[in-house]
């Protein structure tokens, strides 16, 4: 008797926004592909568009083998996963009749198993989606085959289409329908930020993006100073018209999980902390703890964890490893800046000991503390790193495990803020931001500073 796998996908880009899925289904014992359906459904959260795709490709399977069939389904939503398998609650009332329509075509078959796969192996259903979006972008519907019609206004539904095993692929982008997911029906709290254009989105009120005011603040590598919030992203020109949610497509965007290490003695005291080798105290392992327990739950789908070399930023990342099942990757030049002579100073011994030096440090990124490393420099080996991070783990969700200069390089560089911005940003201990960065170069600031995790 033939045995059947199901793998289905879906993404929203916005979320809610321009939404579609896509399913595969094969044969089981050998892989081979036996229907495709994907469909572009207006706009929507990423979470319809996953229930969507599972709902396509239960219906492919009875049509292609009829009632009873064998069925193993497997998905990259731990959600819908979970919430299928009946081990998660149905939270948000708005996937309840989805869940229930999946629910009556389920058991018209036999389902041997609901399995969470990880997002690189789901990318065939993956790419349906992005073709479906991407043709729906252009004011056309995705249909088997390797063909578009033309359909009506970008967003509204268009037919879905499944075909025989032919060899023949489809038209369409790759851009991401997938990253950070909704965790509505998790058991766990906290909030996530969304990832919309890149793998996944999330269904969830407490994202960081706002435009903030923000008045000077501690510009000095691990020191605390005055809380500001800076995460209004600035994309490059692109000629794309603007207010429809959609664009050409791209490539599936690279996500950067940037996390701050967890409290040393120095910046408990608030002191300068640059490659002095601190470990992290007690209270700095909870919140290394508190970090990795976030990012192992549903939104979040980590394909790699990469951290600085001091051991403060390698026992953050050490704990997100052990959460994620990953090995941890250290890359030197996202280490702290070299502070010279300041080192393990605070900010007001500094200005009594040294005035001139830390008067021209504040007001010129090329100066450097006496015998240190000046944030110029510091952000050219960043910038090296962060081509490394997006070259190497392209269209992946990383984990950037390091310390307050090299991460607020990152969110600099993908603002295209001037150097001063350094000055204008603060990050709190174990926080979270995200970047995300496309072929075309566009790179865009989703959240800063997030530290729901620890609350």
């Amino acid at each position: 008797m033939t045995s059947y796998v199901i793998e289905a996908d879906g993404g929203s880009r916005g979320n809610p926004g321009p939404a579609g899925y896509g399913a595969v289904v094969r044969d089981a014992a050998d892989g081979q592909v036996l229907a495709e359906a994907a469909e572009a459904i207006g706009v929507t959260t990423n979470n319809v568009a996953e229930y969507r795709g599972l709902i396509a490709g239960l219906r492919a399977v009875l049509d292609l083998a009829g009632e009873g069939a064998s069925v193993a389904v497997r998905m990259d939503s731990k959600l819908v996963v979970e919430q299928m398998a009946g081990r998660w609650k149905i939270k948000n009332e708005g996937l309840r009749p989805l869940a229930l329509e999946a629910g009556a075509l389920a058991r018209r078959l036999r389902i041997t198993e609901w399995t969470w796969i990880p997002r690189h192996r789901n990318d065939h259903a993956d790419r349906l989606a992005n073709e479906a979006m991407d043709a729906a972008a252009q004011g056309l519907t995705w249909k088997a085959g390797g063909t578009a019609g033309a359909s009506g206004t970008p967003g509204t539904s268009a037919p879905g289409g499944t075909r025989s095993a032919d060899g023949t692929r489809s038209a369409g982008g790759t851009r991401s329908a997938g990253g950070a997911r909704s965790a509505e029906g998790e058991p766990s709290t906290g909030g996530a930020p969304s990832a919309s254009g890149s793998p996944g989105g999330a269904e969830q009120t407490d994202l960081l993006e706002v435009a903030a005011a923000v008045p000077p603040g501690s510009p000095a590598g691990d020191v605390s100073g005055p809380a500001a919030s800076v995460a209004a992203a600035q994309q490059r020109a692109t000629g794309q018209a603007k207010g429809t949610g959609w664009a050409p497509p791209t490539r599936v965007a690279t996500s950067l999980l940037l996390l701050r290490h967890g409290e040393t003695p120095l910046s408990a005291e608030r002191r300068f902390s640059g490659l002095g080798d601190a470990e992290l105290t007690a209270n700095g392992l909870a919140q290394a703890a508190a970090a990795a327990r976030r990012l192992s739950r549903e939104p979040y789908q980590v394909d790699a964890v990469v951290c600085s070399p001091l051991k403060r930023a390698r026992q953050t990342a050490e704990a997100v490893a052990r959460s994620t099942g990953l090995d941890v990757d250290v890359d030197e030049d996202l280490r702290e800046t070299d502070f010279g002579a300041w080192e393990g100073h605070t900010f007001t011994e500094i200005q009594r000991r040294w005035p001139a030096e830390l008067a021209s440090w504040l007001a010129d990124p090329e100066a450097a503390p006496p015998g240190g490393e000046s944030f110029a420099a510091v952000a050219d080996r960043v910038r090296r790193a962060e081509e490394r991070l997006v070259e190497r783990y392209e269209g992946r969700t990383v984990v950037v495990v390091s310390h307050v200069t090299p991460i607020k390089t990152l969110l600099r560089l993908a603002l295209m803020a001037p150097p001063e911005a350094l000055y204008r940003m603060h990050l709190d201990l174990a926080c979270l931001s995200l970047i995300e960065h496309y072929a075309d170069g566009r790179s865009v600031v989703k959240s800063f500073n997030d530290t729901s995790h620890l609350r």
